[in-house]
């Protein structure tokens, strides 16, 4: 399975993420000019190397009518002298410039010259940053507006990467924990901690941490392009690595100011992060228990059993596990409260090692069965589908066995 991995030590911002993944590109110069044609008003892209602490990588610099603007999403950890690029009114800025809100946004990167998977993942991006500063403001998502400066500065970073994202065509994205900075940043209304409250709620439930470095590290372009990409985060997978990007932020650090970009192959489901929610159960009945099993089941668990445990006081119970992924842990939690007796569930975060899976079919004197094929590792399984024997077996007034033995 193609892989690629996001490397977050540093933070992320969208000017570094793209800088990352135009590392992974067979050819960058013509990325740029597509990108640079793409229909961004006054938008300039550009690529050069950079240099941190003796690792070169690259850094890109986004330009609008000549001039590259000073948001964060180019120079981590600075007092904010100018508008945020992600903002309506939480930056200070010199000039008086017009404002637009996501729908205009959301119009205005239908008519680039784009694919429509490039435009529709854009404006999700887009979306995820409007609905954070819309919870930060206490504000509608259509009352939120957009610097137009700024803005084309961000579209440009988003656009780039979905573009980069379209052409790399990775199976699978992962990325690290983000590591988010620390202390507090100046705005214009005062002094607000790290990280800013649209990052912070972007990344609610992602992974991340502080640090003992001061500053702003993770944009609410770069936590909203990891979110809406990545289908999970942690530690690297196990995979044959063929390339590495580094993306160079603007700004000097004691550790080198960069995102990674690593991308190679995984064996399909070689990394695959689940949740076991676990509680005790003594004073369910038999069929309490089935039946919450099978809700669980019927709501995207993927297993769901039972483990005979001895309890205090010499009582006998029940360990009840659901394993479930992270996307759905808040789901579970909440029906397994509603539909078994707990007061309390216990959560471990497991590795999963599976084999990629697919179907086939075998043909018997008495119809086709149809298989559950499994591989990888050096092993290739197989296994008839219940089902389908049980049918056979009924119809055609034979044993199981006698089904099995046909297709062996």
């Amino acid at each position: 399975m193609k892989t690629l991995y996001f490397e977050c030590n540093m933070g992320a911002a969208g000017d570094m993420i793209m800088a990352a993944l135009l590392e992974l590109h067979e050819n960058p110069a013509d990325f740029l000019d597509r990108l640079n044609n793409a229909g961004i008003p006054g938008v300039s892209v550009t690529a050069s190397p950079s240099v941190k602490h003796g690792i070169t990588g690259t850094h890109v610099s986004v330009k609008i009518n000549g001039k590259e603007e000073e948001s964060h999403d180019h120079n981590h950890g600075h007092s904010h002298t100018h508008e945020d690029s992600h903002t309506h009114d939480e930056h200070e800025h010199k000039h008086e410039h017009s404002h637009n809100n996501l729908h205009s946004i959301e119009h205005r990167i239908g008519h680039l010259s784009v694919s429509a998977q490039v435009k529709k993942n854009a404006a999700g991006v887009y979306k995820l940053i409007a609905e954070a500063e819309s919870h930060a403001h206490g504000a509608p998502v259509n009352q939120i507006h957009f610097h137009e400066v700024g803005e084309m500065d961000a579209i440009a970073d988003i656009v780039g990467v979905c573009m980069l994202l379209e052409e790399l065509a990775p199976d699978l994205i992962i990325a690290s924990p983000v590591h988010v900075g620390s202390g507090q940043v100046k705005c214009a209304h005062g002094i607000l901690p790290v990280p800013a409250p649209a990052t912070a709620y972007i990344l609610r439930d992602a992974p991340t941490y502080s640090g003992n470095i001061r500053g702003e590290l993770c944009t609410p372009t770069g936590a909203a392009i990891l979110k809406y990409f990545a289908s999970s985060f942690g530690s690297t997978p196990i995979m044959k690595v063929s390339k590495i990007g580094y993306g160079m932020g603007k700004k000097d650090f004691e550790h080198a100011n960069c995102i990674r970009a690593f991308i190679g192959e995984t064996d399909d489901g070689a990394d695959d992060e689940i949740i076991e929610l676990i509680c005790n159960l003594d004073d369910m009945t038999p069929e309490a228990i089935a039946f919450a099993q099978q809700i669980l089941l019927d709501n995207g668990a993927l297993d769901v059993w039972t483990t005979s445990i001895g309890m205090k006081k010499g009582r006998t119970g029940l360990l009840f596990n659901c394993m479930c992924r992270h996307d759905l842990k808040e789901k579970m939690l909440s029906l397994m409260f509603k539909h078994t007796a707990t007061l309390g569930i216990r959560e471990n975060i497991s590795r999963r090692y599976t084999l990629t899976r697919e179907f086939g079919e075998a043909q018997t004197k008495y119809g086709p069965v149809k298989l559950k094929i499994a591989r990888g590792y050096g092993v290739t399984k197989s296994k008839p589908e219940y089902e389908d024997i049980a049918k056979i077996a009924k119809e055609s007034d034979v044993s199981i066995q006698d089904v099995l033995k046909e297709i062996k």
